[in-house]
């Protein structure tokens, strides 16, 4: 119980006092230091009515009372960005006082001045309240990397002087586009079988949607997230890759899936039309009992139109064979320049097989098979060179 209020309120906590005392480090001491008193106290007191704002207060007087151990109580107050009437209102538990300055932090993780595995990092510590040990085992890098990466990007906001701010309308939907873009890839990052990461990104997803409630493509990326997470346990087998054909549908989250449809239906409301929109209304329709597969392949060529990214046309002419059309597919696919690209192979190869052109699609499974990187891809794709 401690430890989910202690995640859900992180993120909050650390906007709150990054906003107020302007560096990250003495903000990240502060609210470690409150959480630590809450795990001593409250579990003999009581959780308070309201754990943010205590949380959050507590913290700020903490922040406080060591500055003033520093320096001179003259120099302290003159260092404060705020006046002294504030620390008069400390004690104030009432959470109307705090503003929640998530939105700040999330723009500040992702500036496009800090290099993008800094962003992922800095963003999952600040919103999602990961211990360092944690993010590093998520991507596979010693703790000792991560822990450089996080403090050259938070070196890095305050050398440079990244605003702790939200983005004018000028720049603001570029800058939004980046920030869904960080929440995809570490959505993506656990999608390939590191399960915990995806469920921070759909933590991080709904976040975005609570404080950018008008914004369709922050609900477009949440549905995407919630749709495909409902698929997880059916995906693999052991350590075997399960194509979505063959999945055994008991396994989804079928009241996951519904949550994801009502998010991706507030998304068309809102006048949604983007790339994340499209993405999850694709994700949908291959939910359904009977999947209309041209109308999949439609929301691809949108979406390619949307992207110009050869992956998606490639994606498109998996849904026309599956419309019932392999050679139109194959077509399309022999027109894509993604020679280093593991699917495209093995789409190839799908193809060519379906075609009874074995020869070739054993050439391109052989091709696939050297570009591999993971257990059930590797097995996956030797079990096809074994078929006959």
């Amino acid at each position: 119980m401690l430890e989910e209020v202690f995640r859900d309120e992180w993120g909050r906590v650390l906007a709150s006092l990054v906003g107020f005392l302007g560096d990250f480090d003495k903000a990240e001491d502060a609210a470690q230091e409150a959480f630590a008193i809450a795990a001593e106290r409250w579990p003999a007191s009581g959780m308070p009515p309201n754990p943010g704002a205590w949380l959050t207060t507590t913290a700020r007087n903490r922040a406080i009372d060591r500055i003033r151990r520093e320096r001179t109580l003259a120099g302290k107050i003159h260092l404060l960005p705020v006046p002294e009437a504030v620390m008069d209102v400390m004690d104030e538990f009432d959470d109307t006082v705090i503003k929640d300055e998530r939105l700040e932090l999330i723009f500040t993780c992702c500036h496009p001045a800090l290099p993008l595995d800094g962003q992922v990092a800095l963003t999952l510590r600040a919103l999602g309240g990961l211990q360092t040990a944690e993010i590093a085992r998520a991507f596979l890098v010693s703790e000792e990397t991560m822990k450089r990466r996080l403090s050259r990007a938070k070196a890095k906001i305050k050398a440079t002087g990244i605003p702790f701010a939200v983005p004018g309308a000028r720049l603001l939907p570029d800058r939004l586009d980046a920030v869904l873009a960080v929440v995809y890839l570490i959505y993506n990052e656990g999608y390939s079988g590191r399960v915990d990461l995806g469920a921070e990104a759909i933590r991080l997803g709904r976040v975005l949607t609570t404080l950018m409630p008008d914004e369709p493509e922050a609900h477009g990326l949440l549905a995407l997230m919630v749709i495909h997470h409902a698929r997880r346990r059916a995906r693999f087998s052991g350590e075997d890759l399960v194509l979505l054909n063959d999945q055994d549908r008991s396994l989804w989250d079928h009241a996951q899936i519904a949550a994801g449809r009502a998010v991706l239906d507030r998304a068309v409301a809102l006048g949604g039309r983007g790339g994340y929109v499209v993405q999850a209304a694709i994700a949908s329709l291959q939910t359904a009992e009977r999947i209309d597969w041209p109308q999949v392949a439609d929301l691809y060529r949108r979406l390619a139109d949307l992207t110009g990214s050869p992956v998606v046309e490639l994606n498109r002419a998996v849904a026309l064979a599956q419309a019932g059309d392999p050679a139109a597919a194959l077509s399309a696919v022999e027109a894509l320049d993604l020679d280093g690209y593991l699917y495209f192979h093995s789409t190839r190869g799908e193809l060519l097989r379906r075609l009874g052109r074995h020869d070739e699609a054993k050439a391109a499974y052989r091709r696939a098979l050297e570009l591999a990187t993971t257990v059930p891809e590797r097995r996956f794709l030797t079990r096809r060179l074994e078929q006959r």
